[in-house]
């Protein structure tokens, strides 16, 4: 071996590492940047908030600025009201939408399985979900009053929607491959649905709770504005009543950030039941 070949080795190694530490460097920072994308327009718009605030841009009676909307925030959270309220708003939620998605389960079930019970149902669902959470008030107030039921009811109603429709779109696209393959093992009815369409449909559904729960909190805010005494949808009403907008500004980031985490949640799963979907149900 001839004298310049070590240290030709040798530097030809430092490069393979250098450009491994720069690829590994830059990897990190591209995953930073995912991270923080997101927070980008948020804190944008607190800083022109607070910006506006300061600067005399938007009256105090109006916009009241972030460090008061914080103070009243923690004022409610020693208080024990934030928790009351939050606690109340999510057991109705969770009640309402609970009953709206395995009712929506139930029903896109039915239709995905009968091509005749579509026919006729289908298109009187479809258009009886055309009116809005708000146009059935008058009428259930009539048959159930103000109380719990009625949000409940609307709640649901709101839920059922999104997982009707996905669940019916799940069943309904199951792979032919293997539905063939399932008529040719002689497989019945029930067997088809549990081996084949139920797995195939498990994305679809996932994205249909995603969506339903999406849709019964923007029931829940709606109903308590409306008709409720309790709740965040009633601390919002509350503060617009005495024109403290502190407390409705501190109870809409409420609202907004348990959406937030529960769709993040919610998405997340929906990703991984679609990492962990076998490649033969992906067509």
């Amino acid at each position: 071996m001839s004298e310049t070949a070590i240290p030709v080795a040798t530097a030809a190694g430092g490069d393979a590492r250098s450009q491994h530490k720069a690829r590994r460097t830059g990897e990190r920072l591209r995953s930073v940047a995912w991270l923080l994308a997101p927070w980008l327009l948020p804190a944008a718009l607190l800083a022109l908030w607070t910006i506006g605030c300061e600067r005399g841009w938007i009256a105090p009676q109006i916009l009241p600025p972030p460090a008061r909307v914080y103070e009243t925030f923690m004022e409610l959270a020693h208080s024990g009201d934030l928790v009351r309220h939050t606690l109340i708003s999510l057991q109705r939620v969770v009640v309402g939408f609970g009953i709206g998605t395995m009712g929506g389960f139930a029903i896109g079930a039915a239709l995905g399985l009968s091509r005749t019970l579509e026919a006729y149902v289908l298109p009187g669902f479809n258009a009886l979900v055309q009116i809005p959470v708000l146009g059935w008030l008058p009428f259930l107030l009539l048959l159930v009053g103000v109380g719990e039921p009625l949000k409940y009811i609307l709640i649901a109603h709101a839920a059922l929607v999104p997982a009707t429709l996905s669940t019916l779109q799940g069943f309904r696209q199951s792979p032919h491959s293997l539905e063939e393959v399932a008529r040719g093992y002689g497989y019945s009815e029930w067997q088809r649905i549990v081996y084949v369409v139920l797995p195939a449909a498990v994305p679809t559904l996932a994205t249909g709770v995603r969506l339903a729960f999406t849709k019964a909190w923007l029931a829940l805010v709606v109903v308590e504005l409306v008709a409720s005494s309790e709740g965040l949808g009633y601390l919002i009403v509350y503060g617009r009543q005495l024109f403290q907008l502190d407390l409705v500004m501190a109870s809409v980031v409420v609202v907004g950030a348990i959406g937030l985490v529960v769709n993040r949640l919610l998405d997340s799963l929906e990703a991984r039941l679609r990492r962990g979907q076998p490649s033969a149900f992906r067509e």
